[in-house]
């Protein structure tokens, strides 16, 4: 069955639904991470479980925040620093063309980390999905990222101008605050939601080669039985003379 296209309405509502859900667990995870992200080697870990929390609160699940610190996380460091440079590089190279393509190569290769954590797939294989994937829906992507900051950014503004009003501005400021801390969880979580589309959508583009590389090598077939020893000649059965 073929994957519908990404749309921006219900994305967006998806991600602020499963955002609001784990707000406390998010909020408890950043202060966490804020606390312990000086560091050395813990903090690579501690961010990777925030890169881990964005694919679950995608799929609509409930957050750990002690999951930032699960060593798991820092099972593969070299590929993560690997595909972390080939992503700078590109998409550095790619801003040097009058911005627009560094735009383009950002947007596609979004989800590349994601793919990394969760299918645990080559860096640059993570590139190559990630590309490939979001070809003919980079606009969409373009379209939900914007929206949704623009919406959260403007009321937050407002609330946070409004915070200079004499008596009443600290209640302003608190809003602020809060409209804040749900456009973090709403924009992390709409990344999420936009991850576990593209995730379906690479399942079924490689179904093939997935299927190919998971089948079960062919058995061996069985080795040939040695032969048989011959059997040593019966013993002539000798004659006696009759008495």
């Amino acid at each position: 069955m073929a994957i519908q296209k990404l749309q921006v309405i219900p994305t967006i509502k998806e991600g602020i639904l499963y955002g609001l859900k784990n707000i406390p667990s998010l909020l408890g995870m950043v202060v966490l991470y804020v606390l312990t992200v000086w560091i050395p080697y813990l903090n690579v870990g501690t961010t990777i479980g925030l890169y881990k929390a964005v694919i679950k609160m995608g799929r609509g699940e409930v957050i750990n925040p002690l999951d930032i610190f699960d060593s798991q996380n820092r099972r593969n460091l070299g590929d993560f620093f690997l595909l972390l440079g080939l992503m700078s590089i590109g998409i550095t190279a790619a801003m040097a063309f009058m911005f627009i393509p560094g735009i383009v190569v950002s947007i596609a290769w979004n989800f590349a980390i994601y793919f990394f954590l969760d299918k645990g797939l080559s860096p640059t294989k993570c590139l190559k999905v990630s590309w490939k994937v979001t070809e003919g829906e980079k606009w969409t992507i373009f379209w939900i990222i914007l929206l949704a900051c623009l919406v959260f950014g403007i009321v937050a503004g407002i609330l946070f101008g409004l915070a200079g009003i004499k008596y009443v501005g600290w209640i302003f400021g608190i809003l602020g605050f809060v409209v804040y801390l749900l456009m973090m969880a709403a924009v992390l979580a709409i990344d999420g939601v936009m991850f576990k589309h593209f995730s379906a959508k690479a399942d079924e583009m490689f179904a093939d080669k997935i299927a190919a590389c998971c089948c079960k090598a062919p058995e061996a077939p069985d080795a040939p039985e040695a032969p048989k020893a011959p059997e040593a000649p019966e013993a002539p059965v000798e004659n006696k003379p009759a008495e």
